[in-house]
């Protein structure tokens, strides 16, 4: 963990900096220390400073009063908001401003989540807390830090296991069924989603569709799943690949019990607020459809739209990679639904309905059944050969996409009793 500290004269500046991000929902306050903290997750950032200055002195020795620390796990380092909090109180201690007003904030812009801490460094008196030695304070801390909680030291070089940004699928670079299982195992864990829809949209970034096998083999009901690589269109191209060959966490099983730990998740951490603050922030601030693609890639966010043929919008998705939560718009509220977004572009393409910049999924067509075998494979890919049972494919049930095709019908039904008056 590698501790950075800056000094200076401006505090407003630096709660602005920070409580800015928590506001948009791409940090968190996590822990105050003799300043106001209404408990909503969100600072206000003037009555932080008023109680701020009440702890600076009118007379001080010092020109620069605030100091601004930011801590950095290594990004292996895998830790819990509580942990975090804990490590941040134990710092201040270990360096001598346990006492000292301060606030502590966790930015999650970027990949590497990391702390930042705002304090001062004078007494009452206005004279300047004991400045002698504070850079080798603040190793020894950050050391006894990395051996209490098991974190990577600091002293050594980043390994070499990185995983790599996770690349598209792309059929003509081969091994389909290796650059299949390289994005399914990445994403693994890494993301919460509640259902087929969110999964399906998450999978489409990468060109990977994934449909349901229903069946009965040998007097047993089977159910299972199914991926495919898709073009940049989200046609299907190449052959099935049954989830076994990728192992369990890729199978039906692993993907309902996935979803209820999804649920849990997002509930206990209320994650859906960071994102839905981000998406919030990004459609007050755009002023058409690609900026509003821009603004949310900017902020780690990226949105599916699944549409008709006729370029309605009828279930919208948003992936937020900072926060690793998956959620369809109805989720986060009425104002972010499918039916809001449509509007919203409407209302912000005035000469134009055709829809550019955000990742679009087709209309899924129904099959109505499709050869599967669960034992015949291509002995290169693994892919399925078709053979001696017939199990059908489903594509699984979106709430939105339901909701949309009943509002259609109703749409339908009133015309035609309106023709007949």
């Amino acid at each position: 963990m590698v501790a950075n500290m800056n000094v200076g004269n401006s505090l407003r500046g630096a709660l602005e900096y920070n409580g800015q991000k928590v506001n948009e929902g791409e940090g968190k306050l996590l822990l105050s220390n003799k300043i106001f903290d209404d408990g909503t997750g969100t600072m206000d950032i003037a009555r932080a400073a008023s109680d701020f200055e009440r702890y600076l002195p009118a007379r001080m020795r010092t020109e620069k009063p605030i100091i601004h620390i930011s801590l950095n796990p290594h990004p292996d380092d895998k830790l819990t908001d509580t942990e975090l909090t804990s490590i941040a109180r134990e710092y201040m201690e270990k360096i001598g401003y346990g006492e000292q007003p301060y606030v502590v904030f966790k930015h999650e812009d970027i990949d590497r989540h990391h702390l930042h801490i705002v304090s001062i460094r004078v007494g009452l008196d206005g004279k300047r807390l004991d400045n002698d030695y504070i850079h080798r304070r603040s190793k020894r801390a950050t050391n006894a830090l990395e051996k209490k909680y098991g974190l990577c030291p600091s002293g050594d070089s980043r390994r070499r296991q990185e995983q790599g940004v996770l690349r598209k699928v792309d059929v003509a670079g081969g091994n389909v069924k290796r650059q299949v299982g390289n994005v399914l195992k990445g994403l693994s864990g890494n993301y919460c989603f509640q259902s087929l829809g969110e999964y399906r949209a998450l999978l489409s970034l990468y060109n990977i569709i994934v449909e349901e096998a229903r069946g009965e083999v040998h007097g047993r009901e089977y159910r299972g799943f199914v991926y495919s690589a898709t073009d940049e269109k989200g046609n299907k191209v190449g052959n099935p690949l049954k989830a076994s060959l990728f192992g369990k966490y890729a199978g039906y099983d692993a993907f309902e019990q996935w979803c209820e730990t999804s649920k849990t998740q997002i509930k206990e951490k209320d994650l859906g607020k960071y994102t839905k603050g981000k998406v919030a922030a990004a459609i007050r601030q755009a002023s058409g459809r690609e900026e509003l693609v821009e603004k949310l890639k900017a902020k780690g966010v990226d949105v599916v739209l699944r549409e008709t043929d006729t370029g309605r919008i009828y279930g919208a998705t948003f992936i937020d990679h900072k926060t690793g939560c998956v959620l369809n718009g109805s989720r986060m509220g009425k104002e972010f639904s499918a039916n809001a977004m449509q509007e919203w572009v409407e209302a912000h393409t005035p000469h134009s309905t055709q829809l550019i910049g955000v990742t679009l999924s087709p209309e899924p067509q129904v099959e109505s059944r499709q050869p599967f075998v669960p034992h015949g494979y291509d002995a290169d890919e693994g892919s399925v050969t078709g053979g001696l049972f017939d199990i059908p494919v489903s594509q699984g049930i979106d709430p939105e996409e339901e909701a949309f095709r009943h509002r259609m019908q109703r749409k339908k039904k009133k015309k035609k009793k309106q023709k007949r008056i």
